[in-house]
């Protein structure tokens, strides 16, 4: 069995912090990752205000992660988003916003690893762990491919509702055994949770991306159905070794060490606080393209062009 370091805290469609695969070890595209993993994560202390983070302090950390003067502006819209997420007070109204911040400051400290020290003593040893693992899956993720020339043809929807999601992650562990926290990471790089709608250059579709032989053999019902999805995409890693070794039944899902490690990157996070799902569960599907990044939101198609 391959040896990694699992981190603390996609194969052909690709967005830049997505990357969606085919769930026969074929394809690959970016967006996720790091260079270095603990074993263990401590966990933060649980936010103790009584006040609720509001939309307009999501909207200032969210502006701080866009255009930070410097590591220690990144470190406070991570804190912030953060301690947010992982408040229960937190409303569900108020989760999109700092889902959003969250991810656009994990996409600008992977633009700068020159700031990972800083920013990792700015955070905590808490949360310096979680910090490192999102990063990094970035970065792993976007090895993967080049930005591209032109606009996918994708169609990108609403996801199911979060809750909903959870639930059928937790039904295909208690069926196949395989950890809640993998599918759902999968389904995030895949599809960010279902909100690409497209066909990859190899033919793969729906929101875990099979290709219809594969699909043939592990999936059962609709392949753009999530429940069923999700399904097969557990009974393809059983299949593959899971649960004793996710490493490899991942790397069987998609043939990339990077792509690896940003699953189990993502999925380490969830493991240690399962509030992080929330936070990723609310990431937008950002497109790589040569003239720079692009935000491709809910409704969008090709025939809409650029976005603006």
């Amino acid at each position: 069995m391959r040896s990694r370091i699992l981190a603390a805290c996609v194969g052909i469609l690709v967005v830049a912090g997505v990357i969606a695969l085919t769930a026969n070890g074929d394809g690959g595209g970016p967006e996720t990752a790091e260079t270095t993993r603990a074993t263990t994560q401590e966990e933060p202390a649980e936010a103790t205000s009584s006040t609720e983070p509001d939309d307009a302090d999501a909207d200032q950390a969210f502006a701080a992660a866009s255009d930070p003067s410097g590591p220690d502006d990144l470190a406070e819209a991570i804190v912030a988003a953060e301690t947010a997420i992982r408040d229960p007070a937190t409303s569900d109204d108020a989760l999109p916003a700092w889902g959003r911040a969250q991810q656009r400051a994990y996409r600008q400290l992977a633009r700068h690893p020159e700031w990972d020290a800083a920013v990792a003593a700015g955070v905590g040893p808490g949360l310096a762990p979680v910090t490192a693992a999102n990063a990094g899956a970035f970065r792993d993720l976007w090895e993967l491919t080049d930005p591209r020339p032109a606009l996918p043809d994708w169609v990108i929807v609403d996801p199911p509702p979060a809750g909903e999601l959870l639930a059928h992650y937790r039904a295909a562990e208690g069926e196949f055994g395989v950890p809640w926290e993998y599918l759902a990471a999968i389904h995030l790089v895949e599809t960010r949770m279902g909100r690409i709608r497209g066909v990859s250059t190899a033919g793969a579709s729906g929101p875990m991306q099979f290709l219809p032989s594969t699909w043939e053999t592990y999936g059962e019902g609709d392949i753009e159905d999530a429940g069923d999805s999700i399904r097969a995409a557990a009974r393809y890693l059983v299949a593959a070794g899971a649960p004793a070794d996710m490493p490899g039944a991942l790397f069987a899902y998609n043939h990339s060490d990077r792509y690896v490690d940003a699953v189990e990157a993502h999925a380490g996070v969830m493991r240690a606080n399962e509030r992080s799902y929330f936070g990723y569960y609310h990431w937008d599907v950002y497109y790589r393209l040569t003239t720079g990044d692009v935000v491709l939101p809910v409704g969008w198609t090709l025939a809409d062009g650029l976005p603006s």
